[in-house]
């Protein structure tokens, strides 16, 4: 790919995204896409909370473990590379896990870890965004830096005042 040159552009957009040249036809499929994905997860939030966090009880309420993680993977996937053509692939890994990450470092319960999570997203990405502005920096990258650095942070944090096991 070294020696084509439209192939390592290619590629390079596909691992960092170029996600200020969204198109409004890109963003309004998208956000239709979420939105039936998200409406599709609040009719059957039961089951996918009863499979992810009491699998036995799932189990017992007979529901078939195995179809609805299908289920939820299947929408899952197709979130994830909607998202990885606009945003790149390393954009989309960090909003899936650095938000989830912090909030299992300091929740719970699954109410607090979500506003831990949507909370740390918007303001990370809102920095990241600035810093690109700030310094010329391409944006995708500058977000996944961002969110490695507010990792860092919080992971320093968390050691430094983490409560003893004993008082917890």
């Amino acid at each position: 790919m070294s020696k084509a040159t439209q192939e390592t552009e290619h590629l390079k957009e596909m691992l960092v995204g170029n996600i200020l040249s969204v198109t409004w036809r890109e963003l309004a499929k998208t956000a239709l896409l979420y939105s039936l994905v998200g409406l599709f997860h609040y009719i059957f939030r039961r089951q996918f909370l009863l499979i992810s966090m009491n699998e036995p009880e799932a189990e017992r309420q007979g529901l078939n473990i195995r179809w609805w993680d299908f289920l939820f993977y299947m929408s899952f996937g197709f979130v994830v590379t909607s998202s990885v053509a606009i945003a790149g692939v390393l954009l989309v890994f960090c909003f899936l896990i650095v938000p989830s990450v912090t909030a299992m470092l300091f929740a719970e319960r699954l109410g607090p870890r979500l506003a831990i999570g949507w909370t740390m997203g918007a303001v990370v990405s809102a920095l990241g965004v600035w810093f690109s502005f700030q310094l010329d920096l391409p944006t995708g990258a500058a977000i996944v830096g961002t969110f490695g650095a507010a990792l860092l942070v919080i992971a320093g944090y968390r050691r430094a005042f983490r409560k003893p096991a004993a008082a917890a």
